[in-house]
């Protein structure tokens, strides 16, 4: 994801002036984290203080926003964000195989991001496939029927895709 520059602190102040033209400015705060998340993949610490002191709020406020939603994220992601399914038919299937397989390959634990960047690892409780269970979704695509081998051999086909390579 980025860094922190010049040049989007200055796109952040020209989005919150345009907000502040609107009625009940402060009422736009979730629309100026989404803004900032696009801009990041994440929103930043140091960003909500910027936020906070250019919209007139306390940061404890932009925090209690950033924390309550939890399409927001405050730290950074994955370019791929892996959601294994632990609901009854996926966990019953063996998704917990699954989940400890990915950690492996990763090395990293839910909630955490690859040292690449690459992944992020998330649990979820169900995603509506019990059908070809278990399932995990990477960015929006479901991957049904997995095994510990065959969820490693995807985060392999995902990871030679990034290099630039033909899955």
């Amino acid at each position: 994801m980025s860094e922190i520059t010049q040049e989007k602190m200055d796109q952040i102040k020209a989005y919150i002036d345009r907000v502040k033209q609107q009625p009940y400015p402060t009422s736009y705060l979730i629309a100026v984290l989404h803004y900032v998340q696009g801009l990041f993949g994440y929103v930043p610490r140091e960003v909500m203080d910027f936020v906070a002191q250019e919209m007139n709020l306390p940061t404890a406020h932009i925090w209690g926003v950033a924390t309550f939603y939890h399409y927001f994220n405050l730290k950074p992601i994955g370019k791929h964000v892996i959601s294994v399914c632990m609901g009854t038919a996926c966990y019953v299937k063996g998704a917990h195989d699954v989940l400890e397989a990915i950690k492996r390959e990763l090395q990293i634990q839910v909630g955490q991001t690859s040292e690449d960047r690459l992944f992020t690892l998330q649990e979820a409780r169900c995603l509506g496939a019990c059908g070809i269970a278990p399932v995990i979704m990477i960015d929006g695509k479901i991957h049904g029927e997995l095994t510990a081998k065959s969820v490693v051999e995807l985060i392999h086909r995902y990871r030679k895709a990034a290099r630039g390579k033909t899955a």
